[in-house]
Parts: structure tokens; sequence; C-alpha cells
């Protein structure tokens, strides 16, 4: 069952991101143990993330390496601010002392 995006939990999530991870498999023509063989996470491991999608990150991260999908990683977490061509890149931040308040003498 597909949802939108927008109304997506971090539960559909990773249950969609295990079904499309399996197929990729499938495709592919891998079996579980050939899988679990060539990325390094453990048979019991990769039966579990198929199943329920629970796996740790560095176990997912190796899957899709095998899978041929870990460079969509790269896209995740990038700056919100984009830039335009016709502005003048924001200057760095200099940092400086505070100047301390000059006592006046009586």
């Amino acid at each position: 069952m597909h949802i939108h995006p927008a109304l997506q939990t971090p539960y559909d999530v990773q249950r969609e991101l295990a079904a499309r991870a399996r197929a990729r498999r499938l495709e592919l023509n891998i079996t579980q143990a050939e899988l679990a063989e060539r990325s390094g996470v453990s048979l019991g491991s990769l039966r579990r993330f198929e199943t329920t999608g629970e796996v740790s990150l560095r176990a997912f991260l190796e899957l899709a390496f095998i899978l041929g999908e870990l460079k969509e990683f790269s896209a995740l977490f990038r700056p919100l601010r984009t830039v335009s061509l016709f502005e003048e890149p924001p200057r760095p931040r200099q940092r400086s002392r505070k100047k301390a308040n000059a006592r006046k003498i009586l």
C-alpha cells in the first residue's frame, strides 16, 4: 500500500524501504543468503529487515551498497538554503573581541 509521503510515519517509511529492498534483491536474482554474505549483514538481520523493516543503520547502508542504491543517501540532510547566481554569497562572519567599556575617571 502506497501512502502519500506527507502522511507517512517513520514506521511506514521503514516498511516501504524494506519492501523496496526485497523487490530489488529479487530483481537482481540474489538470494537472502547471497545478499547477507556479500553485504556482511547476518542472514537473521536481513530476514528481520525484510519482514519488519528493522535493521541497524550500518546494515541498511551495507545492503543499499550491494543493491546499488547507496548514492541516494548523499542527498539526505543537505543545507536548506538555496543559492542564487545573481546574489553575492554571504561573507563569513569574522570573530572579534568584545570591547571593554571605558571607565570614566572622576
